[in-house]
């Protein structure tokens, strides 16, 4: 009954969230409260799941919403635009090193974790200077979206945070063996972009439509900010923010106070310096607070959700019989197989169904085994985490399609391939440097 019931909980939340028939708080805390119910379980039991399932996520919460804000201010004083500005500067109208800085740009842009700012941040900036290299915008969003992806094995991204909570773990410590996979893979994605780069080039000679990289006027518009973008600009500030940051990386990664106060304290002082008048403060939180007060309230969501399938016994039970209908030599290696199909599953799963229903059941099944729940997480975010900016079901995927002008289903058969064979090879450096 366990079992039945706690697989009925999660194919519905799934076909719900692919569907998008409701908002994933509702799937969340609604589905897991009344299978609960139907399963046998009094309200005074299911208030325990939920009080459990909470404070195993509470602190994820926290980091969440301070660490959204804290980097929001940092946008809003135009942090990263000297650095883009000088990347479009240095690549001198050269194909090759235009793909190159692009992704550097798309690191930079992504800091903070999200994906709509790092786009609004990016493609204007950019779409300019590509159209006028004739080069296609399509190589421009899956460059920015590998990039970012990268970038968002960070604690305060996504797919980091939700594996923090369905681990009961702090996000800022499973970060750390990430760390030098994102470098390595930003690396690699620079040389690989130099190849697509390369390929972009032929096609653009192919049809002859090189430009002249000397044009005066080739740079004309690009990387140009409105009026209330500018007013918000403390260029005289930038390194002191970027000190901040350095700063905050320091106390995360070593862990000297909880991720949660560390953006608290960055985010005041942040605000007091680049923002004394207490107007302008309130507006900017304001603006940022939608976005983050959001990821807190899904991630509460799981929390409940997590709490009544775990504490229930359901999850344990769906794991075991799970196990007696796969074939016993896939069992022990089910992390590894997940996780390879994981661009695959972008194209059928969102991001919450994936971690928040996919990822317990497998730990479920294959941590009895010995295997390391934190390994089985690594391995399926890690197979996912570069597939992000390609599924349908990234609401900031849809905002890059149309500040480039582009259209969804051409740009998921444009991308699809390279994302998954990229996927794979960071995989294999992960495999290498022992984290899988």
């Amino acid at each position: 009954m366990l079992s039945i019931t706690g697989l009925l909980i999660i194919l519905i939340i799934v076909a719900l969230l692919i569907t998008q028939r409701v908002h994933p708080i509702i799937a969340l805390t609604t589905i897991p409260f009344i299978g609960a119910l139907i399963a046998g379980f009094g309200l005074t039991e299911i208030t325990e799941f939920f009080n459990d399932g909470i404070a195993s996520v509470l602190s994820v919460v926290i980091m969440f919403i301070f660490a959204i804000l804290f980097f929001g201010i940092l946008q809003d004083s135009g942090m990263f635009n000297p650095l883009i500005k000088r990347m479009i500067k240095i690549s001198r109208g050269n194909i090759i090193v235009v793909a190159m800085v692009t992704v550097i740009i798309g690191a930079l842009a992504h800091l903070d974790g999200a994906g709509a700012s790092t786009f609004l941040i990016t493609i204007p900036a950019l779409l300019p200077l590509y159209k006028k290299l004739n080069m296609s915008p399509y190589l421009l969003v899956l460059l920015i979206g590998m990039s970012a992806s990268i970038i968002n094995m960070v604690p305060w991204a996504g797919p980091l945070g939700r594996t923090a909570a369905v681990l009961g773990e702090d996000a800022a410590d499973l970060w750390g063996p990430l760390i030098p996979l994102q470098l390595i893979s930003i690396v690699l994605l620079v040389g690989f972009a130099s190849f697509l780069g390369w390929l972009e080039k032929r096609r653009i000679e192919r049809n002859g439509l090189l430009i002249n990289p000397d044009d005066p006027t080739l740079f004309d518009g690009v990387g140009e900010l409105s009026e209330d973008e500018r007013n918000l600009e403390r260029p005289k500030l930038l390194w002191f923010n970027l000190l901040t940051v350095a700063v905050v990386i320091v106390f995360l990664v070593t862990s000297l106070l909880p991720a949660g106060l560390i953006f608290m304290l960055a985010l005041c002082i942040s605000m007091i310096v680049n923002y004394p008048d207490v107007e302008i403060q309130k507006d900017r939180l304001a603006k940022h607070a939608p976005n983050a007060l959001m990821m807190g309230s899904i991630i509460l969501a799981a929390g409940t959700f997590l709490g009544i399938l775990d504490n229930s016994g359901m999850l344990e039970s769906l794991a075991t019989d799970i196990v007696t209908v796969l074939p016993a030599f896939i069992v022990p290696y089910l992390h590894y197989v997940i996780g390879i199909l994981g661009v695959p599953f972008e194209l059928i799963l969102n991001t919450d169904a994936y971690y928040f229903a996919l990822l317990p059941v497998v730990d479920g099944i294959v941590s009895p085994l010995g295997v390391e729940s934190i390994e089985i997480a690594y391995s399926l975010m890690i197979g996912n985490i570069i597939g992000t900016f390609v599924s349908p079901f990234a609401p900031a995927l849809w905002l890059a399609v149309g500040l480039a002008g582009i259209e969804m289903g051409k740009y998921i058969k444009y991308a699809f391939f390279w994302i998954w064979g990229f996927s794979l090879i960071v995989m294999l450096v992960a495999f290498l440097l022992g984290i899988i």
